[in-house]
């Protein structure tokens, strides 16, 4: 049965109430999360999802709702990382039986890790409508030019690309024997530079007003002060980029897959959505900002994506639009160790092991996206069937990381 527990539900010392769902959440995760609910921005409550884990700062799967204001770490700097995912014609009978030649097709169409495309006009397509924009926030901030290598070329150059960590580029198969894409990125760079560099004025705006925290990664910006609205800007432009950024690569690697397979077209919705982002909703007869850090949007009807390991299912949800968990739902598995953590513990064997049929990368290099490092997926979709219900079942059967 689906698992709800609540913190400060009675407390009187200002401090919102958190509603959690899961009981799977380390002392660390709780004692970031009664952080978040003593500020004074809170509007309502804090609700955190079953993939729940512990942050910088924030916690990863929380969904904040807060009054004229926003907390820059929170959104974190892999502003408007999220998913995408799209069903193609093709059945899994019509894949060959070895699937390295499609891997490796994706691997040349899409860079990884740091890696970004050779040739600038490459990407101006699709960053055409971004450029006024970006060179309007470079006036603003120049400092943005100081944090990023070539910066006026590299935000072209790093549309569709993948990026590094937990990201990935998937061809999966659902319960009907459909073939889907699927992959996992965000706004690459820039966003990470715009993020750092708000993250520091934050910290610095609320030195100014002597306000105190109990993290200095829960600073925030208030309506009306100083670098709010450059903020917004900001963040709204990353958050468009990511989206782009993730279009960009869905057509990189439709393309690719296409010289390996039959012919096929794209068919169903593409669901393209965000899990590290903010934006302005209507919540307990407010309208508040709700940042999701490591949450997606379930209202009553949205298709959303939750991916699990790269051993492990996937799922296309429906959202149910539950108010306890502001409209929200988790964004995946939800780490259940840290990266160094599972390199100390894990070996390549157990690599081959956990990712048995998946043909991807196997080895010491990804060995901190084993599974095993992950919560159970399917005891996480269990938590939250108050939240969603499952649309498709995935499984992939070929993973490219970043």
């Amino acid at each position: 049965m689906p698992v709800q527990m609540e913190l400060n539900k009675n407390a009187r010392d200002g401090h919102k109430p958190v509603k959690i769902f899961t009981r799977d959440i380390e002392n660390s995760a709780l004692t970031q999360l009664k952080n978040i609910a003593g500020l004074p921005i809170v509007h309502g409550h804090v609700a955190a999802m079953p993939d729940v884990h512990t942050g910088i700062g924030a916690t990863v799967g929380s969904v904040i709702p807060t009054r004229e204001a926003i907390i820059p770490a929170a959104v974190g700097v892999d502003i408007g990382c999220g998913m995408n995912a799209v069903r193609l014609s093709l059945r899994a009978s019509q894949l060959p039986d070895n699937l390295r030649g499609v891997r490796e097709a994706i691997e040349r169409a899409v860079p990884v890790g740091a890696g970004a495309h050779k040739k600038v006009s490459a990407r101006m397509g699709s960053c055409q409508r971004l450029a006024p924009e970006l060179n309007h926030l470079f006036e603003k901030h120049p400092v943005l030019l100081k944090m990023m290598r070539q910066p006026q070329e590299t935000w072209v150059r790093q549309m569709g690309t993948l990026g590094s960590g937990n990201h990935f580029i998937e061809v999966c198969i659902d319960e009907s024997d459909y073939v889907w894409i699927m992959l996992h990125s965000g706004s690459r760079g820039i966003g990470n530079a715009i993020g750092r560099h708000f993250i520091r004025l934050a910290r610095k705006d609320m030195t100014r007003h002597q306000q105190q925290l109990p993290d200095k990664d829960l600073a925030y910006f208030t309506e009306g002060s100083e670098c709010f609205d450059d903020y917004i800007e900001a963040v709204d432009w990353a958050q468009r980029y990511a989206g782009l950024n993730r279009r960009e690569m869905m057509g990189l690697v439709v393309r690719a897959i296409a010289l390996q397979l039959p012919p096929f077209t794209a068919i169903g919705e593409a669901i393209n959505c965000h899990h590290n982002y903010v934006q302005k909703e209507a919540h307990f007869g407010a309208d508040v900002y709700v940042t999701r850090k490591g949450a997606i949007s379930a209202r009553k009807g949205e298709l959303g994506i939750i991916p699990g390991s790269m051993g492990a299912k996937s799922y296309i949800v429906r959202g149910k639009g539950n108010a306890d968990a502001l409209c929200s739902c988790a964004h995946g598995a939800g780490r259940r160790m840290s990266r160094s953590a599972a390199r100390r513990r894990f070996s390549r064997r157990d690599m081959e092991a956990q990712t048995q049929g998946v043909e991807c990368r196997k080895d010491k290099g990804v060995i901190d996206e084993i599974p095993g490092a992950y919560k159970d997926i399917d005891q996480v979709m269990e938590n939250q069937r108050d939240l969603v219900e499952v649309v498709h079942t995935l499984k992939q059967v070929v993973c490219v990381k970043g």
